[in-house]
């Protein structure tokens, strides 16, 4: 018998990434649940908004490196915490609760029930998620 998922609404707004990440990693992992089981995906959907006001603590918007490589010689490119928040603001909660997650072929199925947006607008009102606090 398994459990009806729920949808957790998240405003990202002036929390803590490490913070936030943590707990929504979590939720999606199905570890607030008196079902679990590290083997099968139990969690809930989580949708984050205002994910462009998330912050960090210290000098992390200067210090904290987004990297990765095409590849290709020469395709290193490391991008800091402040430039990534203008380009791509959902990245940085994406990255971070991607982090958390277990590193084998779960992750993926988890990360699919996350939805980041960076605006305070989701698509996702049908779905009725309860707000959630952190």
């Amino acid at each position: 018998m398994k459990d009806e998922t729920a949808w957790h609404l998240v405003d990202a707004d002036g929390k803590v990434v490490g913070r936030l990440a943590s707990r929504v990693a979590q939720i999606l992992r199905g570890k607030h649940k008196a079902t679990f089981s590290p083997h099968l995906v139990e969690g809930d959907h989580v949708v984050i908004v205002n994910a462009e006001k998330v912050r960090f603590t210290g000098d992390k918007w200067n210090a904290k490196e987004y990297r990765h490589h095409s590849g290709y010689p020469r395709g290193y490119k490391a991008v800091n915490a402040e430039t990534m928040r203008k380009r791509h603001p959902e990245r940085i909660l994406l990255e971070a609760v991607s982090g958390m997650l277990p590193k084998n072929k779960l992750r993926k199925v988890m990360m699919s029930h996350l939805k980041v947006y960076a605006g305070p607008s989701h698509p996702h009102s049908a779905q009725q998620p309860k707000p959630l606090a952190l």
